[in-house]
């Protein structure tokens, strides 16, 4: 009798439709940012959605610092509950700057001097760990889901200060974008 084992075949499975779905909304959020021309008559609604943005990304940064705290402390429900939580953010951020995109377009970093290198230094890393941290973060919620801790664990090291940076970087740059626009 042969015994075959299916959880590795649907790991592989599930983790390339994961990098198939992240590849697909990074090359829509680069068309909507640098190709799509947001339509006019929309530009003076909903413009709290970048300070929506960034409060959401604050938010997922505080609620990873606490599941980071909750699992060194070996409390497995808060960190859970602290994780789907930074997840919640992470999603409503999500939809709010596609939306916030979509309405008007991108925003031009109207400073000078050592604060513009800074900021494209910062925005560029962002951008470039953005691409990264989204399969990441749904790999390690996979794993989680599914009851694959060891593999959660391994890339969990790796997806936590990335999606921490990524979230803190996002209220830098809404922050600088703001300081310099006044």
């Amino acid at each position: 009798m042969t015994v075959t084992h299916t959880a590795p075949q649907t790991s592989k499975g599930a983790i390339a439709g994961i990098i198939a779905l992240s590849v697909a909304a990074t090359l829509f959020l680069f068309w909507l940012i640098y190709v799509h021309a947001a339509p006019q008559a929309y530009a003076n609604r909903l413009l709290f959605l970048p300070s929506l943005d960034a409060l959401t990304n604050g938010m997922a940064a505080i609620c990873l610092v606490a599941g980071f705290y909750f699992i060194r402390q070996r409390n497995i429900k808060a960190h859970r509950r602290s994780m789907k939580t930074a997840f919640v953010f992470s999603t409503i951020f999500l939809v709010s700057y596609v939306v916030n995109h979509a309405l008007h377009g991108d925003t031009l970093y109207q400073g000078h001097g050592t604060l513009r290198t800074v900021y494209f230094i910062i925005l560029i890393s962002h951008i470039v760990l953005c691409t990264v941290a989204l399969p990441m973060v749904l790999i390690t919620f996979f794993f989680s889901l599914s009851g694959r801790f060891p593999q959660h664990k391994k890339i969990a090291r790796y997806t936590l200060p990335i999606w921490f940076y990524v979230s803190v970087t996002g209220v830098v740059v809404f922050a600088m974008l703001h300081a310099a626009a006044r």
